[in-house]
């Protein structure tokens, strides 16, 4: 036993509310734990509790019974920004690299890359996660525990994170919105809800598959429906035979005197008891009926149907010799071409450039005057201010009326009034997409440049988010490794190589 709590409870300090209540949990030997759930429900707060994070104790506080053996490892969704400047060099100063050289081949992740004088912040999102997770390996920990690990990750990178997830020598418990991850790798859930307007709290533990959590749970919630559905029409029918009964009786000149009063012979005195015994045996009766389960509300996202461009209209001309980052060229002879409403995928491995590229062509539009671009960044920050909160960000931004807009919109986005005066830079990365996203639908962008734009959508949230690209009129260019992404959204996928974009499909 690593790590037990018995009934934990988790509340944020700034507006009282309860993220977790009464959490009972043991992390074994060989297990792969999945914490999952909307967005800015109390997941990476959890995690931090659980190991141990002092930075929570800012924000949150705890009760219950919390226990911890060994050395723990804790990779955040976010570092500090100053650690995003120091170089690779500076990064790794203090570990023993070539001690984990198999890691290190493992992870295909090339050595001299550590030793560089490019800093973190400057190489791909893919690089990025590798070097993070290289550095956690390195202090040799007894547990490790995990907040979105797969943010940027390619495809063959994904495969690697998923195997080394599944066959890693110590426990795991992670945070994570892939599917593929949480279908390659968990052999446990931890299932966290905020429900009713996130002023109830639910947590559940199952140690099964994700897959199979999920057809447990969908089942589970048929049946528990259906159940209390049934109970709920049989006690109608009940009180509707009660009330007939009494009905009948009332107007039954048999029971009563001529002047209308009950007759004293026994029987309307004996009608009247056993009512009231029927009555009382039925109330019982519904104050032990099933309960329709809560499940928590799914976001409303949509785009405004009218804004659209002309199928003819031609969106991009876009052909470059070579494409370079850090004086190194990483693709050339690229070309691109974009005409109305089509909807453009771009893969490829990490570090190939496909976030400098799209940064080239965000560049070329909004130098346009014919297009309304709206983008959603790989680095949220490059795009929100951190420091301000959403109602504040929202008041700068935008008139009245469209601010009565935004925060009806925040609302259908499960954001509750107490999120909606907190610092962007509190909330959590699902939280701050989502005001992304709402801002690209204020703005009425008819051309959208999106940079993993899945990557912190929960699988409760994400369809809702294809759902709304998808019927988006206007033109999409978009950066993805989320097969479900490009295959929903996107009419046409590219993979970037050295050679340029190759057309996939």
């Amino acid at each position: 036993m690593l790590l037990q709590t018995d009934k934990l409870t988790v509340t944020l300090q700034k507006d009282g509310r309860v993220l977790i209540e009464d959490f009972t949990f043991v992390l074994k030997r060989g297990d792969k734990i999945a914490v999952i759930g909307e967005e800015g429900d109390g997941k990476s707060t959890l995690v931090k509790v659980l190991c141990g994070e002092k930075s929570v104790l800012r924000y949150a506080s705890y009760t219950g019974m919390l226990k911890r053996e060994g050395k723990f490892a804790y990779f955040p969704q976010f570092l500090p920004e100053e650690e995003y400047d120091k170089t690779l060099c500076e990064y790794f100063a203090d570990e023993d690299v070539y001690a984990h050289y198999g890691i290190l081949r493992e992870m295909e992740l090339d050595d001299g890359l550590l030793f560089s004088q490019r800093t973190l912040r400057s190489v791909s999102g893919g690089e990025r996660v590798k070097a993070r997770l290289f550095k956690l390996l390195c202090a040799d920990p007894d547990a490790l525990f995990f907040d979105e690990p797969s943010n940027d990750l390619d495809a063959h990178t994904l495969d690697y994170l998923c195997s080394f997830l599944r066959t890693c020598p110590v426990p795991v418990l992670f945070v994570s919105h892939d599917e593929r991850l949480l279908k390659g790798a968990a052999n446990g859930v931890i299932h966290v809800e905020q429900l009713i307007k996130k002023t109830k709290c639910k947590i559940t533990v199952s140690r099964t598959g994700f897959e199979e959590y999920l057809v447990r749970r969908e089942e589970g919630l048929n049946r528990q429906t259906q159940i209390a559905l049934k109970e709920r029409a049989e006690y109608k029918k009940k009180r509707e035979r009660l009330a007939w009964e009494a009905d009948k009786a009332k107007n039954n000149m048999s029971w009563k005197n001529p002047d209308g009063i009950p007759s004293s012979d026994g029987r309307a005195k004996r009608f009247m008891q056993s009512a009231a015994a029927k009555t009382d045996r039925l109330e019982r009766e519904r104050e032990d009926m099933t309960e329709i389960p809560d499940v928590q509300t799914q976001i409303v996202a949509r785009f405004d149907p009218a804004v659209t461009l002309p199928h003819g209209k031609r969106v991009l001309g876009f052909s470059l010799a070579r494409l370079e980052a850090g004086g190194n060229v990483l693709a050339e002879n690229i070309v691109l071409s974009v005409t109305g409403n089509e909807r453009v995928g771009i893969t490829g491995r990490n570090g190939a450039g496909k976030s400098t590229l799209l940064g080239l062509i965000e560049k070329s539009l909004r130098a346009r005057q014919d297009v309304r671009v709206g983008s959603m960044p790989q680095n949220y920050a490059d795009a929100l201010d951190f420091s301000r909160t959403p109602s504040h960000y929202l008041q700068a931004h935008y008139d009245k009326e469209t601010q009565t807009k935004a925060f009806t919109m925040l609302g259908n986005l499960n954001f509750t009034p107490e999120e909606m005066r907190a610092k962007i830079g509190e909330l959590s990365g699902g939280q701050q997409a989502k005001l992304i996203f709402l801002n690209m639908v204020l703005q009425r962008a008819n051309v959208l440049l999106l940079d993993e734009p899945t990557r912190n959508f929960s699988p409760l949230s994400a369809p809702a988010v294809r759902s709304a690209l998808r019927a988006f009129g206007g033109a999409i260019i978009a950066v993805s490794h989320d097969p479900l992404f490009l295959e929903e959204v996107c009419g046409s996928v590219y993979e970037l190589g050295k050679n340029g974009l190759r057309r996939l499909r």
